[in-house]
């Protein structure tokens, strides 16, 4: 039976076209060109050993000289188009009242439905000026998932946040199609709980970075504003993986699936009342910026935005970028654009999967996702199986990826570890940036690593940093596991890269 595997459409479309290969294997297409190219390179074995060391088994601080393929993240190292690149050269270099400010004010409007733009550096930048107009001591904000710096600025201004996700959110391997969603009988009991006084909002995020980068489905946003409109509550929307979202939306619930991508960008951005964003990840440039329809919240918190990030037409934001992210923006509304992450996401996921490497099922956003403690069920979780995995494989190939796991948590009031509720390994996947080799690369490797996976150990910190540790923190090795998985290495592939 020949497989079917979903192209994206032309601007006059607004359904996928599909496309048959007649061997049968379900491939994805790259639906651009590649003009202009940066070299990189495979450093041998011996070299990759030591930059494991040199940079204390945290991936965050090796040096890109060292690293093959950089899958570390997806924020700000999207590939951005022709037009992009052109619209830079038409910036209206000016501290105030520019020009490029107010064509990136129209593609909000447009693309979002905003009519209020407080453009800012990048997207903690925005959860910043949040918390600190909305949070106070004591202060409790849901959500369906925490983000790391999202948390840490909510904590920095006295507050805690309550994630509150259905029973299938840490399901790794499942079918359920969105596991980002809220579980409204526990947001109601939150709210019943706590106090609508104690809430200064409620936060969803689109495709939740920590679990997966798994969706939610707009009939459980409707739900959401539903709740937060009886008792009078802002909903805030994390949009920086908006696109996403609205990719998986299409694909997975029916009465979307012959909407555009821009329609539903927009049914999701209708239903919050403010929307803050990182346009490192939604529009393939640098910046961020919150955005609203409520003049009263605009006027409330314009002033935070000219004390930490810069004058309101700019926001500590290159004009460049201002007119790289307005093209952006409305890029995102082109499925050509936004689905061939998540295409080649789910390429690797599924091969994987196949193969009998623990992954996070069904595939989701922004990158490809392993299953630590699947992989490593010989590494407790004190000992951050997810970060020794991410330099395990970093050994073994080159790839650089992200522990969002024990790592990335924080510790308690005793000075113990909160642990994750997941432990994994994320590769990202940068728009456009890929080539399917370098996905099969990456395949090929894992495989071989999960063959050997009983050579891997733990790593303890030996420099933690009180704040976000996972970004700076040093680590060291538990045993002589990394000497021992190289010269399995050597012993399988000889001199070979």
């Amino acid at each position: 039976m020949n497989h079917v595997f979903a192209a994206a459409p032309d601007s006059a479309s607004m359904s996928t076209q599909q496309v048959k290969f007649f061997s049968g294997e379900n491939v994805p297409l790259e639906l651009h060109k590649v003009r202009v190219v940066q070299k990189l390179h495979l450093v041998p074995l011996e070299r990759r050993l030591a930059a494991t060391n040199e940079s204390g088994f945290n991936t965050f601080q090796l040096g890109t000289k060292d690293v093959f393929l950089d899958m570390l993240t997806d924020s700000g190292v999207n590939a951005m188009s022709d037009n992009q690149v052109a619209s830079m050269l038409q910036a209206d270099d000016a501290y105030a009242g520019s020009q490029s400010f107010t064509r990136l004010q129209s593609a909000v409007e447009d693309v979002f439905g905003k009519k209020y733009l407080l453009p800012v550096h990048q997207g903690r930048a925005a959860e910043n000026v949040l918390s600190r107009r909305f949070v106070k001591p004591g202060s409790i904000v849901p959500t369906n998932y925490h983000f790391t710096t999202t948390l840490a600025h909510i904590m920095e201004n006295g507050g805690r946040v309550l994630e509150i996700y259905t029973d299938e959110a840490l399901k790794l391997k499942s079918s359920h199609p969105f596991k980002g969603n809220m579980d409204i009988a526990k947001l109601e009991a939150a709210i019943a709980t706590h106090g609508v006084a104690s809430i200064p909002f409620v936060r969803l995020e689109a495709s939740t970075n920590l679990i997966g980068g798994q969706p939610f489905s707009i009939a459980n946003m409707r739900a959401v504003r539903a709740v937060t409109q009886k008792h009078n509550i802002p909903l805030v929307l994390d949009a920086s993986l908006i696109g996403e979202n609205a990719y998986f939306v299409k694909q997975r619930e029916d009465e979307f699936k012959n909407s555009s991508i821009a329609q539903i960008l927009r049914a999701m951005c209708d239903l919050a009342d403010i929307v803050y964003f990182s346009a490192r990840k939604v529009s393939s440039s640098r910046g961020g910026g919150i955005c609203t329809n409520d003049k009263a919240f605009f006027d409330s918190i314009k002033d935070l935005v000219v004390l930490y990030e810069g004058f309101l037409t700019y926001g500590g934001i290159s004009v460049r970028e201002i007119e790289a992210m307005a093209v952006g923006l409305r890029e995102t509304t082109d499925e050509t654009v936004i689905s061939q992450s998540p295409q080649f996401i789910e390429y690797l996921v599924n091969r994987l999967d196949e193969q009998g490497i623990p992954v996070v099922t069904p595939a989701g956003g922004l990158g490809c996702h392993i299953d630590a403690m699947g992989f490593l069920p010989h590494v407790a979780q004190k000992e951050y199986p997810a970060g020794a995995l991410a330099a395990a494989l970093y050994i073994a190939s080159g790839v650089r990826g992200m522990e969002r796991g024990t790592v990335s948590s924080v510790r308690d009031e005793h000075g113990n570890d909160v642990l994750a509720d997941a432990e994994l390994l994320r590769l990202a996947m940068p728009r456009r940036v890929f080539t399917l080799s370098q996905v099969k690369y990456v395949e090929d490797r894992l495989v071989w690593l999960h063959k050997n996976r009983d050579l891997i150990g733990g790593i303890h910190f030996v420099e933690e940093p009180a704040v976000l540790r996972f970004f700076n923190g040093r680590l060291a090795p538990n045993s002589d596991w990394p000497q021992r998985l190289a010269a399995k290495f050597r012993q399988d592939f000889g001199d070979s890269l």
